[in-house]
Order: C-alpha cells, then sequence, then structure tokens
C-alpha cells in the first residue's frame, strides 16, 4: 500500500512505496552471476507477468499474437499502477516501431486513460533506456492513478516559442523554459481537451510526429555531443486540461546545484535547440558543400 506524505510548507508530496526496491534490474553484476535472464516482456513469456487487462493484435488473453499489452506493475507506485509494453519483442524501441505500432500504443494509452479518469489523476509516461531509468531493457510504459487532492508539480502548457514544426493537429516546439538540452513539447492545436479526448486521425499525425522528431533527436544526439551519456530520454503525458507530451532527452547529468536549489541549468539555448531539431544546420551544409563543389568547377 503506498503511503502519501505532504509537506505542509511547500504543499509538496512524496509517496513511501517499499515495494518498489524489490524490482528486478537486467544485467547488473548481481545477475551475471545468476542464470540467464529471461524478460517476462517478450511474446511467450507471458505466464510470467500477472495477468493482463488489455492487449491490441490477435491471442487470447496472456497467450502470444499480441502487439501491445497491458499489465499490472508487479512492484506498483501506488495502488493502481500498470505497464504498456510496446512490442513482443526485446530491441525494439519506439523510434525503431512502424507508425501503426506506434498508432496501436496510442491507442492503448487513450484507452487506459479513459478507464482511469474519473477514478483520479492519470500519470502516462515512460523511460528509455537505462539512464532514463528503465529497469528493464523491453521498450514499455507505464501508468500510474494519482488520487484528485495530489497537488502536482507537473507544468502547465508553456506558451508555444522556437517552433520545430506542425503538422494538421500538432505542434512541436522547444520552449523558452525548456530545463534540459534539446527538450521539445508536442501539443494538440485544439484547446482546453484532455488526452483521453483524441480521436483516431490525431493518433495517426501524433504518431507520426512523434517518430519523426525522436529520429531527429538521435541525429542531434550524436552530433552535438553533450557528455558521455548513452542516447535515453523520458517522456510523460499531461494529465489535466490542455494535454501536452514531453520530451526530455537524458543527455547531461544533474548535480548538486540543481539538486540544492530546484533550479535547472540548461546548456543550450531553447531557440538553438529548435534550430537543430529542424535540421537548419545540416541545410547550411549542404549548401555550403554546393557552393564549395561550384567553385571548383
Amino acid at each position: 500500500m503506498a503511503k502519501f506524505v505532504p509537506d505542509i510548507l511547500t504543499k509538496r508530496w512524496v509517496i513511501i512505496s517499499s515495494q518498489r526496491s524489490t524490482r528486478p534490474h537486467q544485467k547488473t553484476e548481481k545477475n551475471k552471476k545468476k542464470k540467464k535472464f529471461v524478460c517476462p516482456f517478450c511474446e511467450g513469456n507471458e505466464k510470467l507477468t500477472p495477468p493482463e487487462v488489455f492487449r491490441l493484435g490477435g491471442g487470447a488473453p496472456d497467450s502470444k499474437g499480441w502487439v501491445v499489452r497491458v499489465i499490472p506493475n508487479k512492484f506498483p507506485i501506488t495502488d493502481f499502477h500498470e505497464v504498456i509494453i510496446h512490442s513482443p519483442r526485446c530491441g525494439e524501441e519506439l523510434e525503431d516501431l512502424s507508425l501503426p505500432h506506434l498508432e496501436s500504443i496510442f491507442i492503448a494509452y487513450r484507452a487506459r486513460y479513459n478507464f482511469y479518469r474519473k477514478k483520479g489523476q492519470v500519470m502516462i509516461f515512460a523511460n528509455s533506456r537505462r539512464h532514463a531509468g528503465a529497469s528493464l531493457n523491453h521498450s514499455h510504459s507505464q501508468l500510474v492513478l494519482l488520487p484528485f487532492q495530489i497537488n502536482l508539480d507537473t507544468l502547465i502548457r508553456e506558451p508555444i516559442n522556437n517552433l520545430v514544426l506542425k503538422n494538421d493537429h500538432f505542434l512541436i516546439y522547444c520552449p523558452d523554459f525548456s530545463q534540459w538540452p534539446y527538450e521539445y513539447w508536442i501539443t494538440p492545436k485544439k484547446e482546453n481537451t484532455f488526452f483521453g479526448d483524441i480521436n483516431d486521425e490525431e493518433i495517426k499525425d501524433l504518431a507520426a510526429v512523434f517518430k519523426y522528431m525522436l529520429m531527429r533527436l538521435k541525429t542531434v544526439f550524436k552530433k552535438h555531443e553533450l557528455s558521455d551519456i548513452p542516447f535515453a530520454y523520458n517522456f510523460y503525458i499531461y494529465p489535466k486540461e490542455n494535454w501536452y507530451i514531453r520530451v526530455i532527452p537524458r543527455f547531461v547529468y544533474r548535480a548538486g546545484f540543481e539538486l540544492g536549489t530546484g533550479l535547472s541549468v540548461n546548456i543550450v539555448d531553447p531557440y538553438q535547440a529548435a534550430l537543430d531539431l529542424k535540421g537548419e544546420e545540416e541545410r547550411m551544409e549542404k549548401v555550403l558543400a554546393k557552393l564549395t563543389k561550384l567553385k571548383k568547377i
């Protein structure tokens, strides 16, 4: 049972959840000394997880044939905590999946969000890779239900500046308030809606920009090495009205100053981040290469 502890002065909360300490961690030195790790999220290992609560794809419950699978978390943060398994196979990250597969993931998000939306605040988030907090390598995201009375620190939607791109239903931008290098937000053009209100046409648009931006982020990561951290990122879906998806690249470490003051130090100006994510530098390099070639003729 999770315990919610408030700080009276700041109105912030801490969740005490001791069962989280027993989560499995893949590829640690301790695990290497034991027998070979069997991934409970891979197709064929359905009996290693709690009984599923939702699936997309074929097959009977808790058997093969699924495309996206949702199960209760064995090590919950709160009393309602689910795992959305993105793919039947290990080694497939979100940016590797086809657009129809990504659409299925967002359809699963919508279904589970709407299942819980009247019961509390529905937080959907993902930790992609080890440095972003993933305990298992198999790509997955999570849903946690929080009581309505809990005061979340989550940012409300930031003003739209430093636009990267847009399509029929969404805007992608790097807010002036970005706390992390190359952080970007995906926001619907439609105002005053909740994530659970998204329709199928909007999901298609969302999957397209979501995949494109992750591929751009990978390109930027390779081109602008900021630390020795491997490629990793987090994202979450804002649980309230005027929703957005915030993608947080984990390209730098957080240190004592940030932890001690609560102030974030962003070493990349959001304006420049938007240009890099747009690919302006690469376009200029191509133009210069063409000009150089013409000069040699």
